[in-house]
């Protein structure tokens, strides 16, 4: 069912996710004409239009939004959170999704709505374990998922990519270059799954083996293997030397003040009730496994850019021997910095956790068997494991002549993530078998990255006036 709506000015397609998941006795559209539907929002939206980025008249402070986006986090974290951000023009992009979120709404979009990331940038995608662990390769941040614009997440990725390319020293033509290829093997990928028996493109990945095979510029290729390398270990029985010491007969976290700190026994209490309740959102044969492990100790760990200052915590939990250990991670979960372009005020998840838990799970081929979700306190958490061979390729390790090679793999990620929801034929309608979309996204990613490097400024001013609280170097 399509509805046409207007949003801000530019006339839309609405898409209804819902069309047909709900029922297995109605047939759905048909992709070719899905596939025309996509094709005909050129006419209303051009492709072009996706060029354009001034700021407009009104624009919020991002300042202002950030200090906004402070409200009910930890105060004595915040100036970490600062220090954080205004280290690079990257560091400020990472945690400023609320920033990208209220520039990219207003802008053209065609109204396709996948689920999306919402925080689509360079750095979240990576490495981690499947359940029958293979290292395998995704996005892997998913605090802002929801039904979006899949513009929206091309666009923060294209113009992250830029940015991280300046700060690496890429030249602008290197920058074009990888922004175009991150579109391009979006726009190719997303064609072709959407050619896919719908189950079969459930089951598309990219494990470590695909990525050695395909990766042709030699110095990625050997950062990704140092990036695997880094990733096989880390795992909840080598962290265990690391993290923890004996204290009084028991193993307790270790702590480093003010990044790693032990909660308080009520506190302990509060969390570890909470974790009795996550055990309920298990599959079956999970929450029996994990069930044979007990809580040893709790503390609160500073994750991130964006989460600092959100309650994050550490688990350990201690199986039938002293060296049985599994480590588990609480992220607070708030409502997605998207919601309110899409659905306003409206209450639209009832719990946050369980929102970003089942969209991760939308999105991701393979995901963490220990995803759940919990609640403590009042606050809204979701829950994973801390230690489950995750990493990530070093931006900074990435030059120029890398950059276009890596921005491929993670415009194809992209697309699989957003074709495994719903709208892959419309979209791949839309976007065509030219580059005019790559060409318009990469001018976007420019001018998006100036504007990027204009709002840190106008951070780091902000913190020389004392506007904002800053704790450098952690």
């Amino acid at each position: 069912m399509i509805g046409r709506s207007k949003s801000r000015g530019h006339v839309v397609l609405a898409t209804a996710d819902s069309e047909s998941f709900d029922s297995l006795s109605r047939r759905p559209t048909a992709r070719a004409d899905r596939y025309l539907m996509g094709k005909s929002l050129r006419d209303k939206v051009s492709r072009q239009s996706l060029a354009d980025w001034a700021p407009p008249i009104g624009r919020p402070d991002p300042v202002q939004l950030i200090m906004d986006s402070h409200e009910g986090r930890l105060d004595w974290l915040i100036p970490i959170r600062v220090g954080r951000m205004i280290g690079s023009p990257y560091g400020f992009l990472r945690g400023t999704a609320i920033v990208m979120a209220e520039d990219v709404a207003r802008l053209p979009s065609t109204g396709i709505t996948p689920v999306i990331c919402g925080d689509s940038h360079l750095g979240n995608f990576g490495f981690y374990a499947s359940p029958e662990r293979d290292l395998v390769m995704d996005l892997n941040d998913f605090d802002e998922a929801h039904p979006g614009g899949w513009e929206w997440d091309l666009r923060r990725l294209v113009a992250s990519i830029w940015v991280a390319g300046r700060q690496n020293g890429a030249g602008e033509s290197d920058c074009e270059s990888a922004a175009r290829q991150c579109v391009a093997a979006y726009r190719t990928e997303v064609r072709e799954l959407a050619r896919t028996p719908l189950l079969a493109r459930s089951y598309q990945r990219i494990d470590v083996d695909h990525l050695h095979k395909t990766t042709s510029n030699p110095s990625l290729r050997q950062e990704i293997r140092r990036a695997v390398s880094r990733a096989r270990h880390r795992t909840s029985d080598r962290a265990l030397p690391r993290f923890t010491h004996q204290e009084q007969g028991r193993r307790r976290i270790v702590e480093e003040p003010p990044l790693i700190t032990r909660v308080s026994e009520q506190d302990f209490a509060i969390l570890s009730a909470g974790l009795d309740g996550y055990l309920q959102t298990l599959a079956p044969h999970w929450r029996r496994a994990l069930g044979g492990y007990t809580i040893v100790d709790i503390a609160h760990k500073v994750v991130g850019v964006g989460s600092v200052g959100l309650r994050a915590y550490v688990v350990l939990l201690e199986g039938s021997s002293p060296d049985d250990v599994v480590f588990l991670q609480l992220k607070q979960a708030r409502r997605s910095v998207l919601a309110k372009y899409v659905h306003g005020e409206s209450a639209w998840h009832a719990h946050q956790g369980q929102r970003v838990v089942e969209y991760q799970q939308a999105l991701q081929t393979v995901s963490d068997p220990l995803l759940g979700w919990a609640e403590a306190d009042g606050r809204q958490y979701y829950v994973r494991q801390f230690r489950n061979m995750k990493g990530t390729v070093a931006l900074d390790s990435i030059d120029g002549s890398a950059l276009a090679d890596y921005a491929g793999i993670v415009g194809h990620l992209l697309a699989k993530g957003h074709a495994r929801t719903s709208g892959a034929s419309m979209i791949a309608g839309y976007c065509g078998k030219s580059d005019k979309l790559d060409v318009a996204l990469a001018h976007f990613a420019r001018l998006y990255a100036d504007q990027t490097e204009a709002d840190h400024a106008a951070l780091v001013k902000a913190v020389q006036r004392g506007i904002m609280p800053v704790e450098r170097g952690l």
